[in-house]
């Protein structure tokens, strides 16, 4: 799996759409931090789920991955 691409290696476009999702951006931002190995981003998704519904759709629409936390 390509790490550089937001969701599990998926194109941008597809992972924008499963992005815009709030339960499915929630659960692959989870599922994502946890495969990257980044602890406290999985803890933080977890506890902050509405903020990080909105920097993870603003991140993968601007930098085209997950970066903050991930």
């Amino acid at each position: 799996m390509a790490s550089n691409k937001a969701y599990f290696g998926l194109d941008w476009i597809i992972s924008l759409i499963l992005a815009i999702i709030p339960f499915t951006n929630i659960i692959l931002g989870i599922i994502t931090r946890a495969m990257r190995g980044n602890i406290v981003g999985l803890i933080l998704n977890i506890i902050l789920c509405p903020i990080f519904y909105i920097i993870d759709l603003v991140t993968i629409i601007v930098n085209k991955d997950l970066t903050v936390l991930a």
